[in-house]
């Protein structure tokens, strides 16, 4: 297999259709199931209103409306919907719409009424108290301004006379009806102040919530009534109530006729509940017959919906009465959209076939990886960076090994391993079962990188196994290679070294004094070489793009001084790492003279800037260290210019060379050329596009350069420093399930009888709780962010533009998903 069919990204084509009027709706819906094909809009300058398709894609959204307005009814009623099984069947909307309009009206009829009823019981009490404090409302009607609340009558007034009572009862008049009660304490204090005090008004509150039929909310109202005198005064107090939104009710002032229409309500009241009662059993009964054919017809209009959209894409040749469309297919994949268009005209029966040509074209297709349930989840970490240029160098192929193994090195411990790996063995065999669960997006999250989990536990098994940690503790598989003796002088253990332990860390280490400074040695060198050697990959890797896209100039004028400069200083520290661990350097020579300490490579770092081609002898790694980190230094100064204006004067070089011959843009290319040169399939014969890259420009270039050059040599300091976050992580995380173990199990894994066994369960359960959200999800999400991080920034930026666009092709999968650009 080619390399380019690896890690690249599938050859497209642009394929034109020829689809006659008659078969286009099968058609179009046939290659919404195969999904192969991203068209093109071939009517960019016409509007969403003025395509040829608009009445039937309105016509699907008013049917899409009433499908929304059942599934919230039947939401509503607690009936389960039927998932999609088997074929579809035609839906009845105007029935049950008819019952919902019919429960609408009733609902409203039901509110009303029942506030009737209540005004009519509590204005009997109101009337009883009007009666008993009228001498409280008793004012002249010739001085308006007099408050009817006034209470202070003058002390020696005459008292009323029962016929004065009447007469004052004949002239006043009263206001009554329902308002919500959060709006009765504006609503006085509007009265108040409207009519000066003119007015007397009580209220009481209703027991029982009543339901509003327009927003289907529970509101709490009051029953209130208003005594004024004056046409007038009582028209305003009405339109005051009704801008608030209170309900008027007309109520005799006659006790024996309230209680006549008390009676009268509280019977149209029970007969309408009897019929309240029965409709809401058959649209019960309608509902449950909705909800079996719902997801059914919600499937079929979204279907029909698309197909609609979809041609509006296209071109319609009234002279042929042919629907033209154009997209981009996956070369691979051409056959099978042959098929389907002979499919789609067998099955509609027509005579005239559908055309596919295939173009020739230089505009840049959409980027399409093909993948599956296993690398969907590492494709998207990469397009989540950025979607990759039409056949450039794809890094999620590399990434299926990168990230989970950068993850674990942060993360490696031998338990938390196998614990994440379960829960990943969780998902992958129920898969089917919990593929569409709906229990919540973080959930749907995990699951959708199910087998990301997987990898990144089965990889922490593996360097935890390297680290020798098992949930903060020591795993001794085999017999250690250090042995320990008593000193009888000094009472202290010496040790000695009898082998090599086989696999990872000695567990001799572990509870020594300076086991934290030789873990943090080696895991800093360690990331340090990891991330260089990752580095240096994707510089390797620049090469491929420059091959493909024919970019030769770039290949000895970027690639070659970037690998040098990159070596030459970073390279050289990896070697002096490995070089030093190599070094028994507590043992005599061969000479069985003593070695000198181990030369800190910091420092050497440090010093072989500042002091090119000289080191202390006693510091000294190897014999002629200093002569070797001399050229090293030259090397990767002078690709510092080369990279920097090699490229900008050669590609000025090449321009005034083509322009002396005579060209003045020789960069103009036909992007499109209609295969179709002689018409004979008598389609629209397909016009030339030119497209000419911009004059060329040596100040631009260069400012380019500088900052690429600039960010380049940079970046190789910043990024081999940033690295540094897998011994950091690392360190972290083995620190923190130290504490974690001393400050639960230890203290009770040794006590002894009933109380001791209790406690140490107890302590278990806070262990494990705590080991799993702190330890595993939130050092677990700490540790893949920080992984992601150096894949978008360290590697990625080494060869990967990710400028593309994705392919997106009309397929009705995607549609029902809701992924549909």
């Amino acid at each position: 297999m080619p390399y380019s069919t690896l890690f690249r990204s599938e050859e497209m084509s642009l394929i034109q259709l020829y689809i006659p009027s008659e078969t286009a709706q099968p058609t179009v819906a046939e290659l919404g199931e195969l999904g192969l094909i991203q068209f093109r809009d071939l009517n960019p300058d016409v509007n969403a209103f003025q395509r040829a398709f608009v009445n039937e894609i309105r016509r699907f959204d008013e049917m899409e409306r009433h499908l929304r307005f059942f599934n919230a009814q039947v939401e509503k009623s607690d009936i389960p919907i039927r998932p999609l099984t088997g074929d579809v069947s035609s839906a009845r909307v105007r029935n049950a719409q008819e019952v919902d309009d019919l429960e609408e009206k009733i609902s409203e009829h039901e509110r009303q009424l029942t506030e009737a009823r209540h005004v009519l019981k509590e204005t009997a009490v109101f009337f009883e108290e009007a009666v008993s404090r009228q001498d409280n409302i008793r004012q002249s009607f010739d001085e308006p301004s007099v408050p009817l609340l006034d209470q202070d009558v003058e002390q020696g007034a005459a008292p009323t006379t029962n016929q004065e009572n009447v007469g004052f009862q004949q002239n006043l008049g009263f206001v009554t009806g329902v308002i919500s009660r959060a709006k009765m304490q504006t609503f006085e204090r509007i009265l108040w102040r409207a009519l000066r005090g003119n007015l007397y008004l009580n209220y009481a509150e209703i027991d029982e919530p009543i339901t509003d039929p327009e927003t289907d909310e529970t509101l709490e109202k009051n029953v209130f009534i208003i005594f004024a005198h004056g046409k007038e005064i009582l028209n305003k107090i009405r339109k005051i109530s009704e801008s608030l939104g209170a309900t008027l009710y007309p109520v005799d002032d006659s006790s024996d006729k309230r209680r006549e229409s008390l009676l009268e309500v509280t019977a149209r009241i029970e007969d309408l509940n009897s019929v309240l009662q029965n409709t809401n059993n058959t649209r019960r009964a309608e509902l449950v017959k909705v909800a079996d054919d719902l997801t059914a017809w919600s499937t079929i209009i979204k279907k029909e919906k698309a197909i609609y959209h979809t041609m509006n894409l296209f071109n319609y040749d009234v002279n042929r009465k042919c629907l033209i469309a154009e997209g981009w297919c996956p070369k691979n994949d051409i056959n099978q959209v042959h098929q389907a268009l002979r499919n789609a005209t067998d099955a509609s029966g027509s005579t005239v076939p559908s055309i596919l040509n295939e173009l020739r074209t230089t505009k840049e297709p959409p980027t399409f990886h093909r993948v599956n349930k296993f690398t969907v989840g590492f494709q998207e970490i990469v397009d989540a960076y950025g979607v990759a240029r039409y056949r450039e160098v794809n890094p999620g192929l590399f990434t299926i090994i990168t990230f989970p193994f950068l993850f674990a090195v942060m993360f490696g411990d031998f338990g938390h391993g196998i614990l994440v790996t379960l829960a990943a063995l969780y998902f992958v065999i129920f898969e089917k079962k919990l593929a569409n669960s709906g229990k919540g997006e973080i959930f749907e999250m995990f699951f959708g990188g199910r087998y990301i989990i997987l990898l990144m536990g089965l990889f922490s098994i593996y360097t935890g196994l390297i680290y020798n940690d098992v949930f903060s503790r020591t795993m001794h598989l085999t017999k250690s290679g250090w042995e320990f003796t008593l000193d009888p002088d000094s009472g202290k253990e010496i040790g000695k070294q009898t082998g090599v332990y086989p696999i990872g860390v000695d567990p001799a280490w572990h509870g020594t004094e300076n086991f934290l400074l030789f873990t943090n040695s080696y895991k800093m060198k360690m990331s340090i070489i990891l991330g260089v050697i990752q580095m240096s990959f994707g510089i390797f890797l620049s090469i491929f793009n420059y091959i493909h896209f024919k970019k030769t100039l770039s290949i000895w004028a970027e690639f070659i001084p970037q690998i040098l400069f990159m070596q030459c200083i970073f390279g050289y520290l990896c070697f002096t790492i490995i070089y030093k661990w190599s070094i028994p350097w507590y043992e005599p020579d061969a000479n069985g003279n003593p070695r000198n300490s181990p030369p800190g490579l910091l420092n050497m770092l440090i010093y072989m800037f500042l002091q090119p081609g000289s080191v202390e002898k006693d510091v000294e790694l190897y014999p002629g260290q200093g002569t070797v980190q001399l050229a090293l230094l030259l090397i990767a100064a002078v690709c510092i210019p080369w990279m920097l204006f090699v490229k900008p004067f050669v590609l000025r070089r090449e321009y005034k060379k083509i322009r002396a011959q005579g060209y003045h843009n020789p960069q103009a290319d036909v992007t499109r050329i209609s295969t179709d040169e002689n018409n004979e399939h008598g389609g629209a014969i397909v016009a030339e596009e030119m497209h000419e890259e911009e004059e060329f420009d040596f100040g631009e270039v260069m400012i380019h350069q500088v900052i690429h050059t600039i960010e380049f040599c940079l970046g190789c300091i910043s990024n081999t420093a940033s690295y540094l976050r897998l011994w950091a992580l690392s360190l972290a995380h083995a620190q923190l399930s130290a504490v974690l173990y001393d400050m639960t199990l230890k203290n009770t894994i040794n006590f002894k009888g009933v109380v001791g066994f209790i406690l140490l369960v107890i302590t278990a359960v806070l262990w494990f709780v705590l080991t799993v959200g702190i330890l595993l999800l939130m050092e677990g999400l700490s540790a893949f962010l920080h992984a992601l991080r150096l894949h978008w920034v360290e590697f990625n930026n080494k060869f990967y533009e990710g400028s593309g666009r994705k392919f997106m092709p009309f397929s009705f999968k995607l549609i029902l998903k809701g992924q549909d650009d």
